[in-house]
């Protein structure tokens, strides 16, 4: 199943090794997300750090086992959304994953942010969710 997964959930599983980095690990699912997620992560790298209580080294290990499994669409492939979607989230840095998976023709996004509730475009999941389809 191909799936969107937010940037939270990518965070959720750099700090603690548990139910979010299984699910990621999981090959049932097709992991995708907007390429500039990574940069975004990188960005915070510190904070993250700090709030995770983990080394630099552990960071960029852990970092890049995960987007082995994430597969980075770019832009070009989900702009044509982009402008359609402005009005279906409120929250303006949501809309590139909805737009990422409306264009890759995931099964939905994978979030807990509640954001992504107010629009009918996609499904959302969560971790129970998909660990529940996981076990079916």
């Amino acid at each position: 199943m191909k799936i969107v997964v937010d940037s939270n959930r990518v965070i959720a599983s750099l700090l603690k090794d548990g139910i979010t980095r299984e699910i990621l690990y999981d090959r049932s699912y097709e992991c995708i997300a907007p390429e500039f997620m990574k940069e975004e992560i990188v960005k915070y790298k510190q904070v993250l750090i700090n709030e995770g209580k983990i080394t630099a080294k552990e960071f960029d290990t852990v970092l890049s086992l995960l987007f082995e499994r994430i597969t980075l669409i770019p832009r070009e492939e989900y702009v044509a959304h982009l402008k359609k979607l402005e009005n279906e989230i409120s929250d303006a840095k949501d809309i590139p994953y909805l737009a990422c998976c409306l264009a890759a023709k995931a099964e939905g996004i994978w979030s807990h942010d509640p954001h992504f509730l107010e629009q009918d475009k996609a499904r959302v999941f969560t971790n129970k969710d998909l660990l529940d389809m996981s076990r079916m």
